[in-house]
């Protein structure tokens, strides 16, 4: 079956899904717990950080959650410039803190200098980002943005949601100086859906201790105690833990920077058909997901009857987000998916082109 080239859940290789049939274990046994450490720490390799690694139930923005009640005792400041951003502000505003908001439109990145204009007048704790905006095909310069931030307020952490980015693209959690790097298995990790991992520094940890109300399920000190143990407050998700601990193994196989670059052939390849085929790329130049692409329907095309005639192929896309919908259309491609897969969508899409 050919692949969907939607931005989650992507189709998962039958030897993942398989590794989900192991025998269940006791959750607070040796045995189940060497398998979680072990996958804690392969995952390590992903964020490129020597940190710690929280594997939890739940979806990135279950974590999204955990860093606002975590490393946020009043006022965060979030960039706002796709849905994503969007939910992240109001995921700080839901849990009574002061966050500001620096919007920039849809379809610009994320300004480095304006983010540090406004920390060095807000007196904010933290800095929320996404650093892959999968509703818009922005990959916004998480880097240098948390450069300027560190310049203007070193103390502050930088909280950035890689939801749709990594494993796809290179992400160096400890050498561009970020604090909390979060991600879901549904995207790049190629992994059925309901496991998210946070990658957490030392001086977040450490402000957390001092953040008070950070509730129960996604207290991350609490968390932490049991980590040491290779143990979780809670019991985790067995069955996609299994899955995660094979699929690191295949992913480290394969090789991050082999991997990386297969993400960027197959990016280049899809906005190169867009633009020869009068279609424009949402994102500007130089700020293009690697791992989705958000195509102005500058052709008006049927974006339902689109995907109805790419479904009888055993294919699917996905349509634009929000208020993006029908105005744009998306093309994952993400996880496992390879350039000859896309080849064969863009193969599909040619001929129904041909037509409309």
């Amino acid at each position: 079956m050919a692949p969907m080239f939607v931005p989650g859940p992507v189709d998962v290789d039958g030897e993942v899904l398989r590794a989900q049939t192991r025998p269940m274990l006791p959750h607070r046994s040796k045995e189940f717990e060497a398998i979680y450490a072990r996958a804690a720490d392969k995952a390590r390799q992903l964020f490129l950080t020597t940190h710690r690694v929280f594997i939890m139930a739940s979806s990135g923005t279950g974590l999204q959650e955990a860093a606002i009640r975590n490393f946020v005792e009043q006022k965060v400041l979030t960039c706002v410039n796709g849905a994503f951003a969007e939910r992240w502000h109001e995921v700080a505003l839901s849990n009574g803190k002061q966050a500001g908001k620096l919007e920039f439109a849809w379809d610009e990145p994320v300004e480095p200098q304006r983010v540090a204009d406004t920390f060095r007048t807000g007196n904010y704790e933290a800095l929320a980002i996404v650093h892959n905006e999968t509703s818009t095909g922005m990959q916004n310069p998480v880097r240098e943005v948390a450069q300027a931030v560190h310049t203007i307020a070193p103390d502050a952490l930088i909280l950035v949601d890689a939801v749709s980015s990594l494993g796809g693209v290179k992400i160096e959690m400890d050498a561009w100086g970020l604090d909390m790097v979060l991600t879901s298995s549904q995207k790049c990790l190629a992994l059925p859906p309901g496991l998210a991992l946070g990658a957490v520094s030392d001086r977040a940890m450490q402000k957390a201790e001092k953040v008070t109300d950070r509730g129960w399920y996604f207290d991350l000190v609490r968390m932490e105690k049991h980590r040491l143990k290779d143990s979780t407050p809670a019991t985790p998700a067995m069955s996609l833990v299994y899955a995660l601990d094979m699929q690191l193994d295949r992913i480290l196989a394969e090789g991050l920077e082999r991997r990386f670059a297969r993400h960027a052939a197959m990016a280049k390849r899809v906005q190169v058909w867009a633009e020869t085929h009068g279609l424009s790329v949402y994102a500007p130049e130089g700020f293009r997901s690697q791992t989705v692409t958000t195509i102005k329907n500058e052709r008006g095309l049927d974006v339902s009857d689109l995907n109805a005639y790419l479904m009888k192929q055993e294919m699917r896309i996905a349509n634009g987000y929000g208020p993006l919908k029908n105005r744009t259309f998306r093309i994952a491609h993400m996880g496992d998916t390879k350039l000859e897969d896309i080849d064969k969508l863009l193969v599909a899409m040619e001929e129904y082109l041909k037509n409309h």
